[in-house]
């Protein structure tokens, strides 16, 4: 008997799992451009302070991205005064303005967390146009 409760457990889970993904689907942005890990850009988000709404640049080295649907995020690096800062953003948010692409980095890795230990001139990542 236990056995007939199976098959319905998973077309129950199915089909849940196919309502979250066209729910997803419906927050999905077209808009953005194409950026790879690597790539300097520069984020133009949307910050409420109070009752005022203010947008903020964000211009830094891609140095993570997490593609996941809807939840796909990416992680940014910047220095700012010779302190290293890094922000997570969620790609499809709707705080994003727009998204400028400023130079195409040359890497040969996914993650470069490796940045984070490096500064000055050896923390530079070589542009398509050295190439």
């Amino acid at each position: 008997m236990p056995h007939s409760e199976f098959p319905d457990r998973i077309t129950t889970m199915s089909t849940t799992s196919s309502v979250i993904s066209a729910l997803e689907r419906q927050n999905l942005r077209s808009d953005l451009p194409d950026f790879r890990v690597g790539d300097t850009i520069a984020v133009h988000y949307q910050i409420v302070e109070g009752d005022k709404l203010r947008v903020q640049v964000f211009r830094g080295t891609v140095i993570k991205r997490h593609r996941a649907g809807a939840r796909s995020t990416f992680t940014v690096r910047k220095i700012s005064f010779n302190v290293g800062v890094e922000r997570i953003f969620l790609q499809h948010s709707p705080r994003i303005e727009k998204i400028e692409v400023f130079s195409r980095g040359v890497v040969r890795r996914a993650r470069l967390f490796y940045l984070r230990g490096l500064s000055g001139k050896k923390a530079r990542i070589k542009d398509v146009k050295d190439r």
